[in-house]
Parts: structure tokens; C-alpha cells; sequence
């Protein structure tokens, strides 16, 4: 499979790390807006060609699978390209800007039969499934709560200051937790409370997020670019409770049991040794082209769209609009 990145950033040479150790997926094309500097991302990661224009890049047959790994307030406009130039997509999270956009990006997917997914690199990993079985399992009774926290220092950078580029904390690091608290409880929402602390700019730099699901089961969520967390995942139920450490991309699942106030460890599971994570989703849309799919099973259309749904209830509460809306 040949892969072509559009943006060559800093996850963008994640990505390409990642794909140039996969057996069978290929460092095909890098685009970015200035040539000499698609050149030296090309020769850094032994791509086969550069382009110093998305467009051009875009009619080039050879491309099977686009990875669109632009500001959050491009990726609709480069993914409606993408998919018109008859391309498959993977698209970073947060997928778009609203949920206007993600309803107009699947909708062309669909139309044309294309893939189109959303890089929402945690929906893929192995963790996933593990923590599933131990829910399934019933290691922990009931759930009734969920909670987590992302923090990552990344104030600094220019990128998440600015209103016009979908900047703020939640698209890029809430995102995380709306989806930690989605994958193990649902999406079927009574009531969202949110509430942020604004940047200089506007945009929100520190945000808390209640989730009432109805029958008494609740998600805590926090998230912040101020600082770097602990990035702890709880599932709590009635009989124990389950630690993910570090929901970006999780280390250790933790197994607790209850004994009156106290808690003890049940077990200790470790995940598979990994290159970077993103191997998972790309190795996921390569399936999904195989099997002409327009979705990843991972993380299908619908589930994009209810976070989407979510994110602008959210923004709805916070009073944040971007300009570009």
C-alpha cells in the first residue's frame, strides 16, 4: 500500500517512521506547501517523491491511501479534495472542525466508495480489546464511572493559540478522553456540563467535562495544555476497577478488586511491544481497502460523529466559535 502524507510536521514524521518499518506499506509521497521542504522530509524518510503543492500531489495515480495530517481547521477542505481526486483517506483527529463537516466528509466517502477514517490512534491499539475482555468478563462488575485526565505542555505552540486553525485544548487533547470515556461506556448521552479556562486568545486552555449517561453512571473528564498529566484512564465498577496508564497510548492495565474501603491488585497486563502505535491504524485501513470497506471497524463513521456531536455541544457551552464558522 502506498501511502502519501499531506503536511510535513511533526506527526506527520511519525507517521512516516512508523510506516517505513510495516512490511507491505510504503513511504510513497510527502506534500507540503513549500517543495524544498517536502525534499528534505522525502530524503529523510527514503519517500519516492515530493511535492511542493497538495493539488499536484493529489493526481498522482500511484497514491492508495492519503493521510491528511494538517491543522484541525484543514482537514475538511484537504479530505473533500482528497476523496474528489478518488483517494482513500486517513484523516487525524480531531476528524473536523464540527459536525457539519464531518457529516459532509463521510457523506462523500460513502458516495464515492472510498475509505475514509479518522487517525483516532487509541480506537486501534490492542488495549482496546483487552480492556473489553476484562469488562466482558465481568472482572469488575458494573460500570458506574469513568474518569480521565490528558495534559501535555504544548501552550508554546503557535498551532493550538490560534482561533483560526481549531486551536484550543479540545479538539486536540479532550478529544482523547471524550474517546477513552465513548470506547467503555457508550455514546448514549442524557446530559453533557462543560466548562474551560480561556487562552490569551480565546480558545480554551484547560477544560472539564461531566458526562450523565442516565441510571446513575457518570464520566469525569479533564484535559489541559498547560502541563503534562499522569494521563490516567479509570473504569470503575460496582466490584473493582480498572487503571489504564496513560490513555494516549497505554503502558499497563491495572485490575483492582474492593474489600470493604480498601482496594487490591488483581493483575497487572502489560501490551504488546509496538513501533510508535500508529502501525495499528494504518494496518487497519489496509484492511479496510482489501475488503472495499468505507469505514475501519475500529473506529467506524458513527462513532466519529457522535465525538463530533459532543465536541460542538461542548464548544456550544464554552461560547467558542471559530471565524472560519
Amino acid at each position: 500500500m502506498k501511502v502519501a502524507i499531506l503536511g510535513a510536521g511533526k506527526i506527520a514524521a511519525k507517521m512516516a517512521q512508523t510506516i517505513a518499518q510495516l512490511d507491505d506499506v510504503e513511504n510513497y509521497a510527502i506534500a507540503s506547501r513549500n517543495l524544498s521542504k517536502a525534499q528534505t522530509f522525502a530524503d529523510a524518510w527514503n519517500f519516492s517523491k515530493a511535492y511542493g503543492s497538495y493539488d499536484d500531489m493529489l493526481v498522482d495515480d500511484a497514491v492508495d491511501l492519503v493521510y491528511v495530517a494538517l491543522p484541525h481547521s484543514h482537514h475538511h477542505e484537504w479530505t473533500i479534495k482528497a476523496l474528489n481526486a478518488g483517494k482513500n483517506v486517513l484523516c487525524e483527529k480531531a476528524f473536523a472542525a464540527n459536525l457539519t463537516q464531518a457529516r459532509e466528509m463521510i457523506s462523500l466517502a460513502e458516495e464515492k466508495n472510498l475509505l475514509l477514517a479518522e487517525a483516532m490512534w487509541t480506537r486501534y491499539m490492542p488495549a482496546v480489546k483487552i480492556i473489553r475482555d476484562i469488562i466482558a468478563n465481568g472482572d469488575i462488575g458494573e460500570i458506574l464511572t469513568i474518569s480521565a485526565n490528558v495534559g501535555d505542555k504544548i501552550d508554546m505552540n503557535e498551532r493550538l493559540m490560534k482561533p483560526e486553525l481549531a486551536g484550543g485544548c479540545l479538539l486536540d487533547l479532550t478529544v482523547y478522553a471524550l474517546n477513552f470515556a465513548a470506547m467503555f461506556m457508550g455514546t448514549d448521552i442524557k446530559k453533557i456540563s462543560a466548562s474551560m479556562v480561556p487562552t490569551s486568545t480565546g480558545v480554551d486552555g484547560q477544560d472539564n467535562v461531566m458526562i450523565d449517561y442516565g441510571g446513575g453512571k457518570m464520566a469525569s473528564l479533564f484535559a489541559t495544555i498547560y502541563t503534562v498529566t499522569d494521563r490516567s484512564g479509570f473504569i470503575f465498577g460496582r466490584e473493582g476497577f480498572v487503571q489504564v496508564h496513560d490513555i494516549f497510548n497505554p503502558e499497563k492495565i491495572t485490575v483492582c478488586g474492593v474489600s470493604g474501603y480498601k482496594h487490591f491488585v488483581r493483575k497487572e497486563i502489560f501490551v504488546p511491544k509496538q513501533i510508535t502505535g500508529y502501525e495499528y491504524e494504518v494496518l487497519a485501513c489496509q484492511r479496510a481497502i482489501a475488503d472495499g470497506c468505507t469505514q475501519c471497524f475500529e473506529m467506524p463513521h458513527s462513532e466519529t460523529l457522535a465525538i463530533m456531536d459532543q465536541m460542538d455541544e461542548i464548544r456550544r457551552q464554552f461560547d467558542l466559535v471559530f471565524p472560519f464558522e
